[in-house]
């Protein structure tokens, strides 16, 4: 097993009101779309109420090229990394005293929505002191999957080396990918979406020297993980790349095929180890939307409290692809009320592929 030890989180600068991006919207749209009006509503049926944002509202009302949009991404990629990062390793919350970047055996990155190499993580490292021989994995592409992926691997890890302590670094910055003069309904829904945001998890191994410095009672430990690919389902969500730059593809049916995909997954990745669905106490669940969320209860039989948190996210941040779930876990370990050792949680998020990551919690 490994220990998730400290999550922590950063979110940028320009905090909006769903109603100010609406309005927003409906006024740079209005000449483009003949039915603006029967659309807006999805605005409101996604139950966000704010976002962050790492550029203000009026840089969303011009076009960008891709160079200027991805310069953007790798500058504030950087800058936000840092803070949840430094936020992490001297968390008041989760640690008895700091975690020095020396210590830091490995760092996965995790990221979607922009592009550089040599990677974030290369670039973090030339302004944090950590050592030059830590291990840098870069995970692109994986999308709102990628932020569960990151924990999984670094359990993975954690397994071979046990002593080993590793950063899941996951940064965001989806409304840099807005396009200005995509009129498709996926590039509407995205925006009625999505957000930018950072956070920083620290997974170590069972042998760690770090969990004596854990600071509360009860903290979630990683007993297994499963991924799962649906063959040929590339045009479920993801990204075209084009020379503006990169454009959002959503798929309508999400909701459906979660109903009709994700409950047999979930059900036979418990039945392994014997589980229930009923076995789960904690669902620490990516929430991609209203109705991925309300898809979640349907096909696992979960009520509105199992969802409760991860609706709390969304509704004060949005979708901020792989980095929510992280921002859901953080809030799990943060309430520690309603946690008894031995319970067990489901960290699950579903993200490109059409994939699913799954990842079995134990708290003590």
């Amino acid at each position: 097993m490994s220990v998730i030890l400290s999550v922590d989180t950063h979110s940028p600068p320009y905090k909006l009101s769903q109603q100010e991006v609406l309005s927003f919207i409906k006024e740079l749209f209005k000449d483009s779309y003949t039915n603006i009006e029967r659309l807006l509503p999805v605005f409101h049926n996604g139950q966000i109420e704010e976002r962050y944002f790492s550029m203000p509202l009026e840089w969303f009302s011009k076009n960008h090229s891709f160079q200027e949009k991805n310069d953007l991404y790798i500058e504030h990629a950087l800058t936000y990394s840092i803070e949840a990062i430094t936020k992490c390793l001297n968390s008041s919350t989760f640690l008895i005293e700091p975690v020095s970047y020396e210590e830091i055996d490995a760092i996965f990155f995790i990221s979607s929505t922009g592009m550089a190499t040599p990677s974030i993580d290369a670039r973090i490292m030339n302004i944090l002191p950590f050592s030059k021989h830590t291990k840098r994995i870069p995970i692109w592409g994986l999308g709102c999957a990628g932020g569960a992926a990151g924990i999984a691997r670094a359990h993975e890890y954690c397994l071979a080396y046990q002593h080993a302590n590793v950063l899941v670094v996951s940064i965001e910055l989806c409304s840099l990918t807005f396009q200005k003069d995509d009129l498709s309904k996926s590039n509407l829904v995205g925006t009625s979406l999505f957000a930018d945001g950072a956070a920083c998890a620290l997974v170590v191994g069972r042998k760690s020297a770090l969990l004596q410095r854990k600071k509360v009672s009860l903290l979630p430990a990683v007993k297994e993980t499963q991924s799962t690919l649906m063959p040929h389902s590339e045009d479920v969500m993801g990204w075209n790349i084009k020379n503006g730059g990169l454009y959002v593809v959503f798929s309508k049916d999400i909701p459906s095929i979660i109903r009709s995909w994700l409950g047999e997954n979930v059900k036979g990745f418990l039945q392994l180890y014997n589980l229930e669905l009923q076995s789960i106490k904690h669902f620490v669940a990516h929430p991609g939307g209203r109705k991925v969320l309300e898809a979640y209860e349907e096909t696992l039989s979960f009520s509105e409290e199992k969802t409760a948190i991860s609706s709390h996210i969304l509704k004060h941040y949005g979708n901020m692809s792989s980095t929510t779930v992280l921002f859901v876990l953080q809030k799990f370990m943060k309430t520690e009320e309603d946690k008894q050792k031995h319970d067990l949680g489901l960290l699950t998020a579903l993200g490109p592929g059409f994939s699913s990551e799954l990842v079995l919690l134990e708290w003590g």
